[in-house]
């Protein structure tokens, strides 16, 4: 039995067969199963990832003859959902039995996005790394919003009509895009929730923290920041208490970045 939402998905070339088989096959045997799954291929990809696609004659592809990054590919997949509930999955993650039905039924509670706690892994799901905690609440969310993303990507579920209203996906912030549609949610009026439990594993790498960091990602990073308080979401406070402090982590060496990283996400 199938259930009145969607599950919208991005691949592109440098994915693993293997990883997005896993994937898929997390999200189809879910308890709580999707009457829609959106596939974007985001650009050309090899012919392991192809065939990997073609054995689930259930998803329904959307083809991009060039890699447009992730904001774009999710924007386009938009277009084709048929519902308006949408769960975001990744092509590498892995989605708990349990998570599409509870985010369900929290979203169904007259909420315009929910996420959930995710945990973090390298190589196996056996192998947990950390965990991220999230705010629970809406004016909880709306408060950590200021200085933080207040959800978990990877787990987010949200109202196709919402998202589209604040503007969809915008690509003037790289690496911050989906914060930045959670802030335009929110000053759109949408109500949020996070879920006190972890519902997703999330797939992690040594690469995530040279990713995170630099000076380039820091300079980004800050503008992004000056762009709330041009808005008016956050004060100059909000940006010396989080933004400065953000960007000194950024700009240290790898190694002390991945530590101060693994602190704030330790396992529990």
């Amino acid at each position: 039995m199938t259930n009145p939402f969607a599950v919208l998905m991005s691949v592109y070339a440098g994915e693993t067969a293997v990883n997005l088989r896993a994937s898929i096959e997390s999200v189809l045997s879910s308890d709580f199963l999707p009457a829609e799954f959106i596939l974007v291929i985001d650009g050309p990809i090899d012919s392991s990832l192809q065939e990997v696609i073609n054995s689930y004659p259930v998803i329904k592809t959307v083809a991009l003859p060039v890699n447009q990054g992730l904001g774009a590919a999710l924007n386009e997949g938009l277009k084709h959902v048929s519902y308006d509930i949408v769960a975001r999955m990744d092509s590498d993650d892995i989605c708990m039995p349990s998570r599409l039905g509870k985010e369900y039924a929290r979203i169904t509670e007259g909420l315009d996005i929910v996420s959930s706690a995710i945990l973090e892994f390298e190589g196996d799901i056996s192998n947990i790394t950390g965990r991220r905690d999230l705010p629970l609440t809406h004016d909880e969310i709306v408060e950590f919003s200021r200085k933080r993303n207040p959800f978990n990507h990877p787990s987010v579920m949200f109202r196709k009509s919402a998202v589209l209203a604040a503007g969809g996906y915008n690509s003037d912030f790289p690496y911050f895009e989906d914060y930045d549609l959670w802030i335009r949610m929110l000053m759109n009026g949408a109500r949020a929730a996070n879920i006190d439990e972890p519902l997703l594993y999330m797939r992690t790498d040594e690469g995530m923290f040279l990713r995170r960091g630099g000076k380039e990602y820091g300079r980004i990073m800050l503008n992004y920041h000056r762009s709330l308080m041009d808005r008016g979401w956050t004060t100059k406070r909000d940006y010396l208490t989080g933004a400065i402090p953000h960007y000194l982590v950024c700009i240290m060496p790898e190694f002390i970045r991945k530590f101060v990283y693994r602190r704030l996400h330790r396992k529990t």
